[in-house]
């Protein structure tokens, strides 16, 4: 899998990619999607063997930003990113692979508040940094042309480290989900598909609405946009199915979860198989706080 960002399902059916709906009941591995910022990449660089950190920007394919010391933090980083990065590249455990995470913040506390979701620990932190890790990659000469894939590992505190890592699973034997899925394929012959570049423009009308907490109304929407309602009309069916995968997954961690001051499930998983990765997101609780809620990072 290119690096590249994860994917709602129900988004990915706009184009006519009906593989999702062979994603939905495929033998998967289920990690839970930590709400951390920023995202810290960090490991060996194949270009020169070097440790390294550095934040998505490592990837970039013209403005590569990868410090191998103090000083090219300097260079490349200020204020809090900067911050965060020299406790980093001073605590995370020298590594010949490639790994990325999400930062949740420094020791001292056992609360923070990195992205939208407050997390609170069952005791204080007493490690310098806290770290949620979600993905390795592939890559033999250049970052540019590396490869994702989920961790599978279970990462160990160090004296350094506080690794967040909790633990999730999915029931195998999902078969309602299977049976609505090929309902959803039949309706798909109905429907006329957009191209990248309207899907594009459509999710941001999708998340307009979810911005609002309005229901996404597929009429008003096929109506001001000429988009098929049919195909409005499956995104919802797919939705449905996404939310119906929650009463499969099972989660197995201490801790607990806001947004504001309402208790919350974690920001979501991510879901892996033979058909992709994709994210399962309560979007009308994450996806609308995370759009409106002011940053601390």
């Amino acid at each position: 899998m290119q690096n590249k960002h994860l994917e709602h399902p129900e988004d990915c059916i706009l184009t006519g990619d009906l593989s999702v709906l062979d994603w939905f009941s495929a033998n998967s591995t289920l990690s839970v999607k930590i709400d951390g910022a920023p995202a810290i990449v960090w490991g060996r660089n194949p270009a020169n063997g070097k440790f390294f950190v550095g934040t998505k920007s490592v990837f970039n394919k013209v403005k590569i930003k990868i410090n191998h010391s103090h000083e090219e933090i300097d260079a490349n980083h200020e204020g809090k990113v900067a911050t965060i990065l020299h406790a980093c590249f001073d605590s995370l455990p020298r590594t010949n692979h490639i790994y990325q995470g999400d930062f949740i913040g420094f020791g001292g506390d056992d609360t923070y508040r990195p992205n939208t979701i407050t997390y609170k620990f069952p005791e204080v932190i007493e490690q310098s940094v806290i770290v949620a890790p979600h993905t390795e990659y592939d890559c033999e000469d250049d970052l540019r042309n590396a490869v994702a894939y989920p961790i599978s590992k279970q990462f160990v505190d160090t004296l350094d480290v506080k690794w967040v890592q909790p633990e999730a699973s999915i029931c195998p034997h999902r078969d309602d989900i299977e049976d609505i899925s090929k309902f959803a394929r039949q309706m798909s012959t109905l429907c006329e598909f957009v191209s990248n570049r309207q899907a594009v423009e459509l999710k941001k009308i999708i998340n307009s609405y979810i911005r609002e907490g309005k229901e996404v109304c597929e009429h008003e929407i096929a109506e001001n946009y000429d988009v098929d309602v049919n195909l409005l009309r499956l995104w919802k069916l797919v939705y449905s199915i996404k939310m119906d995968l929650f009463f499969f997954i099972d989660t197995d961690d201490s801790i607990s979860c806001k947004i504001g001051d309402d208790e919350s499930d974690h920001e979501g998983y991510v879901m892996s198989n033979e058909y992709g990765t994709m994210k399962i997101v309560d979007r009308y609780q994450f996806s609308r706080a995370n759009f409106n809620m002011a940053k601390n990072w």
